[in-house]
């Protein structure tokens, strides 16, 4: 059974990324985004996992040059983060669309 999705930004790094030599703390920033604090904001949270989602994108790009010049040993963890920003991609525009669409359905809402 799988285990249900956290709070907007709802992926983990992939696991020794934090390893590869010149990639400290570039995949730190992905995980879930949980609330803060009692108070936090929801524009604190979006902004909060548009970061995560920034960061594995960052991750990926830098691996993807690291592979290309041939300093990377294992491509195979290029693959898996430009998979994981791949479907952190998938899931911003999801959750823009479906924001989208609450506000058109508001907006069709007669007073």
């Amino acid at each position: 059974m799988t285990s249900p999705i956290n709070a907007i930004g709802g992926f983990s790094p992939v696991s020794g990324l934090d390893a590869v030599k010149g990639l400290e703390g570039l995949g730190t920033t992905a995980g879930p985004v949980a609330p803060q604090g009692p108070n936090e904001s929801f524009a604190s949270m979006l902004s909060r996992g548009l970061e995560s989602v920034q960061g594995m994108q960052a991750n990926a790009s830098n691996l993807a040059t690291q592979v290309a010049d041939g300093s990377l040993k294992d491509p195979a963890q290029y693959t898996m983060a430009a998979n994981e920003a791949q479907l952190g991609l998938q899931l911003t525009l999801a959750i823009r669309n479906k924001a989208v669409e609450a506000f058109q359905e508001i907006m069709r809402m007669q007073a």
